[in-house]
């Protein structure tokens, strides 16, 4: 899933050091400025970061030379997670996340599908989605507040996931 980019492959401290600190300024704003949706994304995206940078390969010298077992188990995980929250928010962005969240899910394959490829190339492909998700995400959040100033209301949830009992939005279109 969204791993420290780069990082976990051992290209020194910088990379994992800047994925990082993108990520908690893109946390920070969209916990600031989201809605529930975009916070549960960014938690996702945070909760997946952290299990992905736990299950790498302890051994810089076997990192990315066979399937990441661990890393392919979060990167289904992170999936079924945005893929449901595509089901219940009231929101579009969460479908492209899925889906690029699930290309690079996918990218484990290639491993299996060819002991040829390179370790780097495994790595980049992994790493790959982090960056347009954080950016997806922080884009939904900035919408988010945008809808919140013209309407004064952006429901997060789908009429149809919200529990019996509590207040849903009026029929029709959020602005």
């Amino acid at each position: 899933m969204t791993e420290a980019p780069w990082g976990c492959f051992g290209q020194g401290m910088t990379t994992p050091l800047f994925y990082w600190t993108v990520l908690a300024l893109c946390g920070l704003y969209v916990f600031w400025r989201g809605g529930a949706a975009e916070r549960v994304g960014m938690g996702i995206v945070v909760v997946g970061s952290i299990l992905t940078t736990l299950s790498a390969s302890a051994s810089l010298t076997v990192r990315f030379h066979s399937i990441e077992v661990g890393m392919f188990l979060v990167d289904v995980a992170v999936f079924v997670a945005f893929a449901a929250l595509a089901l219940f928010a009231d929101r579009f962005w969460p479908l492209w996340v899925a889906g690029l969240q699930l290309v690079g899910t996918l990218s484990h394959t290639l491993v299996l599908a060819s002991s040829q490829v390179v370790a780097w190339a495994y790595a980049v492909t992994q790493a790959l989605w982090a960056y347009p998700i954080l950016l997806i995400i922080v884009i939904g959040a900035a919408r988010h507040h945008r809808r919140l100033k013209l309407s004064g209301a952006d429901p997060s949830w789908t009429r149809s996931s919200v529990p019996p009992g509590l207040p849903t939005h009026p029929p029709g279109p959020t602005p």
